[in-house]
């Protein structure tokens, strides 16, 4: 996955007919700033309303995803943002003329290939990722429903489908990278049973469809009566049944209607509003069980911005600055010198490590018969750990000193003690300017957070 965060680099538009408003639409699709995440903008409403693509705003998910805010709504959203999110971009404003996307062909290829030919630009922004650590599960067991996501790597996801079909039987689809959705999701199209027609025609949907930009496939036989209504119904003097697909439409591939569940499934798990590292499998999915675990996930992202989790800490693996390296870039010594080990260090964070021994000189005072870490000597080394960060900024480090200038908001939520291992995480909360360098810090001992302050610093040349 990147780690850099992307936007188009020209505008595209796109136009065509809504598949269930029947109504014509003109989409065009635009480059947006770091953060924006994708935004519709409803330019045939008057104040040109803007609508974010996120769980909190789904509206309806009867055949389709609908959003919507306020009193403005905008139908049919999953084909184009599966497309998004598969080609990894991540900032778009999307402007469109009328009610609903456009179905095009019933799938998501038409706007993975306006995409590739408007270009795809890096933002000088990093990639912020939904980690899944745990197990995170929604079902609906009368119905045979279950999504559940689990810790990986990267995204990637299953999906079985069951319809009790004699045409198109159980399938299966998986996606192991999204490098694989230009060529084996986006491409399948949507599908729908002949016996369904009727019901969602009468219910004022799929006033669009067209066998050009949808599967029909057929279970029973089909009378002369039939045949005829449906053609009016979608307008063909005549049509052709065979092999179960309506007009003998060639599939793109035998488990298509299985790809292009997993292809809604991508649309609709981008409402959680961050790209997820983790496996989804899914048994029969729709609309609302997608959305129900993308509000899900919202949670759970809500939950990491309140409670970040505690950096990864992996003592077999060779630090970035061990304790001479330290030595050389801090002019702190023992008893003083509070760092073990850099295991991490970039232009914006920094984490370092303390062991805390029963050896260290503090707890012969601090207390004989309890030994406890003073939080003043936490504090200092996570201090002294935000120096190793404003230090690597400066091209000659051992020529400059940090001096702290304030430190606002600490707390400590739990002791220190020995045996303990200390991990402290700084990041800059702004960028450096004239030497001023402003940090978030915390201090965890495993999971546990122990201690979180703000802190400013100087950068000073002393020699």
């Amino acid at each position: 996955m990147n780690t850099k965060q992307t936007t188009l680099k020209n505008s595209f538009s796109l136009e065509g007919i809504g598949l269930h408003s029947g109504k014509p639409c003109s989409v065009t699709v635009k480059p947006a700033p770091a953060y924006t995440g994708y935004k519709f903008i409803l330019t045939h409403i008057e104040g040109r309303p803007e609508i974010p693509a996120l769980a909190d705003f789904v509206n309806s998910t009867e055949r389709g995803t609908t959003l919507k805010k306020g009193d403005h709504q905008i139908m049919t959203t999953e084909h184009l943002l599966s497309a998004l999110y598969g080609l990894q971009v991540d900032n778009t404003l999307i402007e469109i003329s009328g009610p609903e996307i456009p179905i095009l062909d019933g799938s998501a290829l038409p706007w993975v290939e306006a995409i590739k030919k408007a270009g795809i630009a890096t933002l000088d922004a990093d990639r912020e990722f939904l980690i899944i650590d745990e197990e995170i599960s929604f079902s609906i067991p009368e119905k045979g429903v279950e999504i559940k996501i689990t810790p990986a790597k990267d995204f990637c996801a299953d999906v079985m489908i069951d319809f009790n079909s004699r045409v198109i039987g159980n399938q299966y689809a998986r996606i192991t990278s999204l490098q694989q959705f230009e060529t084996e999701i986006a491409p399948c199209r949507t599908f729908v049973f002949f016996h369904e027609l009727e019901f969602l025609f009468k219910n004022n949907l799929i006033k669009g469809g067209d066998w050009n930009n949808a599967i029909v496939i057929i279970e029973q036989p089909v009378s002369q009566e039939q045949a005829q209504n449906l053609s009016k119904l979608f307008n063909k003097p005549t049509i052709e049944i065979k092999q179960g697909i309506l007009n003998n439409l060639e599939l793109r591939f035998l488990n298509e209607p299985a790809r292009h569940k997993l292809l809604d499934l991508i649309g609709d798990l981008s409402l959680c509003g961050m790209p997820i590292k983790g496996k989804v499998t899914a048994i029969c999915p729709g609309h609302y069980s997608n959305t129900e675990m993308a509000k899900l996930l919202r949670k759970k992202i809500k939950e990491q911005k309140n409670n970040p989790p505690a950096p990864k800490y992996d003592p077999s693996k060779t630090p970035l600055y061990d304790i001479n390296r330290i030595k050389a870039t801090l002019p702190h010594r023992p008893p003083f010198l509070l760092v073990d080990k850099i295991i991490e260090l970039s232009d914006k964070h920094v984490i370092g490590v303390k062991n805390v021994t029963m050896n260290e000189p503090f707890f012969v005072g601090h207390f004989p018969d309890e030994p406890v870490m003073p939080g003043v000597l936490i504090v200092e080394a996570m201090a002294q750990t935000g120096g190793i960060l404003a230090l690597s900024t400066v091209p000659d480090p051992e020529t400059y000193t940090t001096y702290f200038l304030k430190i606002d908001g600490v707390k400590f939520k739990k002791k220190v003690v020995p045996g303990d291992t200390l991990i402290f995480e700084l990041r800059l909360t702004e960028p450096i300017r004239r030497g001023i360098v402003i940090m978030s810090g915390r201090a965890f001992v495993g999971n546990a957070l122990v201690t979180e302050a703000f802190m400013t610093a100087q950068i000073v040349k002393t020699k």
